[in-house]
């Protein structure tokens, strides 16, 4: 278990998430591992090709999220954990399916156990079924799962606020000369946080010794004096 400070005093607690164990992967030339992408946020969407709210839902916003963040900062990745139907869901049949479906993030497919019907990662983190999305922070700690449909606004919220963690942690470990919106651009500890590249690049909320600055006014809002 790793803890991080807790604003109001003492600690909070995040377990690290669990390794993801897969008999083979699709759409990435090399297996994955977590601990490889310590700095990025990873999205975990535990899926089957028969589930209906897979497709109708959990499918489309693993898309949605690999589409609108930067790839540097957040990967997205699929697990197709078959727990049922077995002898219809296989790898060939996957392979077809990512290809119909025009999925591009990488996939791996949950290793089987010889003594139960769930594969193990699904095991390993307790998933209820399919779909499933984790999320996994920067450091590799688990910080929400959610099982079934959930809004796309409580998961870019959540997405979000473990992207403000990245960037606050870049904030801190830059020297302390840099000014509200500077970051250095000659490939230093800070490059990371570039203005145009960094985690929060496209829905970046600025944040200057730890306080919230908005971002600028849309002009048509300017225009219009909306607030």
């Amino acid at each position: 278990m790793a803890a991080i400070p807790n604003p109001l005093g003492g600690s909070v607690a995040f377990p690290t998430a669990p390794p993801i164990s897969a008999s083979q992967w699709l759409n990435t030339p090399m297996p994955l591992a977590l601990e490889q992408l310590r700095g990025r946020v990873v999205v975990l969407h535990a899926f089957q090709m028969l589930c209906p709210g897979c497709v109708s839902h959990g499918l489309p916003q693993a898309i949605e999220i690999q589409r609108t963040f930067d790839p540097q900062t957040i990967t997205v990745i699929g697990l197709h954990s078959v727990f049922e139907h077995h002898d219809v869901m296989t790898p060939a049949a996957l392979r077809v399916f990512v290809h119909e479906y025009r999925l591009t993030f990488p996939i791996a497919v949950d290793q089987p156990s010889e003594t139960r019907s769930l594969p193990q990662t699904m095991q390993a983190y307790a998933m209820q079924g399919t779909p499933t999305l984790v999320l996994i922070d920067a450091r590799g700690r688990l910080r929400a799962q959610h099982f079934g449909a959930v809004s796309d606004l409580i998961v870019g919220a959540e997405i979000g606020r473990l992207l403000a963690e990245v960037e606050a942690s870049a904030l801190r470990a830059c020297p302390a000369s840099f000014t509200a919106g500077e970051r250095p651009t000659d490939g230093g500890a800070c490059s990371a946080v570039d203005s145009s590249r960094g985690p929060l690049a496209g829905v970046r909320h600025r944040l200057q010794a730890g306080s919230y600055i908005p971002p600028p006014k849309p002009k048509h809002l300017s225009a219009m004096g909306g607030a």
